[in-house]
């Protein structure tokens, strides 16, 4: 492209001369025109990679209100300090207690109750019934905050979940209690799939955080196998409510169908494969997408199903496959809309009074809608490393994040006011890291109080059994997981632009540089300050293909357009930057894949 200033110069050189000086230098200056245009024509164009959206998304706001962002790592830090303090003395403490009947290994475990004072677990009711989703998920969400749980008050909880891989019933996974006679108390064994997959997907989470753990290796190695052979007598068919890995045999009940679990199947044998090397792991991997793949419809039943997004785009980029990522994410955000599935299970994108519910997950249906914390941070787990391998969903996940984070804040009792919450009395005990399990669209306990007010902040506890105390709707289960919003989300600068961290959950994916989300959901451009990293540096926005700055440091400025992104990569200072295939490198290691549309 000609400069205005190249164009000025060969104009004004030509004035100069007069008439007849303008004819005499016109087949100069055309020349030097042609030999700019020519030289132009060499210099690459920039690369503007479209953005796909994702419609529930178009819905939401660009500016969610009323706005606060929480500082999510100090709230997983604080989360782990209070939960994990064996010496708490008072109603309902401490929340942890250890299960020293060795089932599985010959090591003392340990439980946390699932909701604040549950009358079925611990010394008051059975020490054994304690959930895998819970432990694990507490395990995970404090190793992604950088706390080291293999030595904490002398204890390695990292090994204590392996009492969870169930030897005694034969099927050497994974479940979500250490053996099948507690399951009737909460558990999945043969009633409920996600029960049995989620705590193998946690597990291998762990397992990345935490790496060199006695005997975890071999386990991850047997549940892979176990994977491998459900996926193989599976056969493409996924139509059950859960799958017995001792018969290897499908089976239907009274729960709806999940064949979501073939994204959870395809989750793990892909992290297998890319921990373990082993070839017939990515060929169960494509082999349980392929099933997910081609389903006729969203069969979202509680959080597997955002996983085929991650695992489809991170087979198409690196495997050459071609998974419709489109389909899955509207899936995701759609729901489930089968007459025999879990019917309205998505994504709220909803208004409700005076707080905007946008983003967080759950029924869209149940009571007018009914938002679960848990799945609300699940649901970034898989989604916002997706962004690295299809970019064309930078900016719609940077704005569906920017809402749910926000969203989120409001199950906690000290962030909602007294008037839209159920027990505001004793919000004490939470001391504001332990949440509420769900936020509805309308109170279905018929409290007088809460009479036409909309939303309300509560939760399932007090209808689970008889004796349930009040105190049960505040739920370490769906707290645990606080973590992932904990290590993804940072503030910057600017208020409601946020660095999103898209390595941290990216279990066993390759991860060689530092890269980050950002989002504009202002009209005009901004200037945001990078920080997190040392020394000096280049930052490299993928979505460009452009080197942003050269040399960077640590709040040095760079420009996000306006309701755009940035994916932005951190590269050793000087780094030659080379485009091959479907990606860009810069010795030998992946930048950015790049999707179909700008590979050539």
């Amino acid at each position: 492209m000609i400069t205005r200033k190249v164009y000025n110069v060969m104009m004004s050189r030509d004035k100069s001369h007069g008439t007849r000086g303008c004819l005499r230098h016109s087949s100069f200056s055309m020349t030097v025109l042609m030999l700019v245009l020519t030289l132009a024509g060499c210099k690459p164009e920039p690369v503007q990679i479209e953005q796909l959206s994702i419609d529930r998304v178009k819905l939401m706001p660009d500016q969610p209100s009323p706005y606060k962002m929480l500082d999510w790592k100090e709230k997983a830090l604080n989360y782990d300090q209070y939960v994990f303090n064996r010496n708490l003395k008072g109603e309902f403490l401490p929340f942890l207690w250890l299960d020293s009947t060795k089932r599985n290994f010959n090591q003392t475990t340990f439980g946390l109750f699932t909701v604040v004072g549950d009358v079925r677990q611990g010394a008051k009711g059975n020490k054994e019934f304690h959930e895998a989703l819970n432990a694990m998920g507490a395990i995970m969400g404090a190793g992604l905050v950088g706390i080291d749980k293999t030595n904490q008050d002398g204890m390695n909880y990292v090994k204590m979940i392996q009492n969870y891989f169930n030897r005694e019933n034969g099927w050497n996974i994974m479940m979500n209690n250490t053996h099948p006679s507690v399951a009737l108390m909460g558990g999945g064994y043969g009633r409920d799939w996600w029960y049995d997959v989620v705590p193998n997907m946690l597990f291998y989470a762990i397992c990345d955080l935490y790496p060199g753990v006695p005997r975890a290796d071999s386990l991850q190695r047997i549940i892979a196998d176990q994977f491998y052979k459900a996926d193989s007598a599976l056969n493409g068919n996924y139509d059950y409510s859960y799958f017995d890995y001792s018969k290897m045999q499908g089976f239907v009940n009274q729960i709806p169908k999940q064949q979501d679990a073939a994204a959870g199947h395809a989750f793990v044998l892909l992290s297998a494969y890319e921990k373990f090397g082993d070839e017939k792991y990515l060929e169960g991997a494509r082999s349980a997408m392929d099933a997910f793949a081609s389903q006729k419809e969203s069969r979202f039943y509680e959080l597997m199903m955002p996983f085929g997004a991650l695992v489809g785009a991170k087979l198409n980029a690196d495997h050459g496959t071609h998974y419709d990522i489109q389909k899955f994410l509207n899936w995701t955000f759609d729901g489930c809309k089968a007459a025999d599935g879990r019917t309205g299970w998505g994504v709220i994108a909803e208004r409700w009074g005076d707080y905007d519910m946008y983003g967080l997950q759950g029924s869209i249906t149940d009571g007018g809608g009914y938002a679960f914390l848990m799945n609300s941070f699940d649901l970034a787990w898989p989604l916002v490393p997706m962004v690295k391998y299809d970019s064309r969903y930078a900016v719609t996940i940077g704005k569906w994040m920017l809402n749910v984070s926000n969203a989120a804040r409001f199950f906690y009792p000290y962030e909602m006011d007294d008037q839209h919450q159920w027990l505001p009395e004793k919000k004490e005990i939470t001391r504001n890291v332990i949440a509420y399990e769900g936020i509805r669209k309308a109170d279905d306990y018929g409290k007088p109080a809460l009479k036409g007010i909309t939303p309300v902040s509560l939760g399932d506890g007090p209808k689970w059994v008889k004796g349930q105390p009040e105190e049960s709707m505040y739920s370490l289960y769906s707290s645990s997981q606080v973590g992932i919003f904990g290590s993804i989300i940072k503030k910057t600068n600017v208020e409601k632009i946020l660095q999103l961290d898209c390595n941290v959950t990216d279990f066993y994916g390759k991860n060689e540089f530092p890269t980050y989300l950002y989002y504009n959901p202002y009209d005009e451009d901004k200037e945001v300050s990078f920080t997190g990293n040392e020394g000096s540096f280049d930052l490299y926005d993928a979505l460009t293909q452009t080197v942003l700055k050269e040399g960077a440091v640590s709040g040095d400025m760079f420009t996000i357009p306006a309701k755009g992104a940035r994916l932005i990569v951190v590269l050793p200072q000087g780094s030659k930057i080379e485009k091959q295939k479907n990606q860009v490198s810069t010795g030998g290691k992946v930048i950015i894949w790049l999707p179909d549309s700008t590979k050539h």
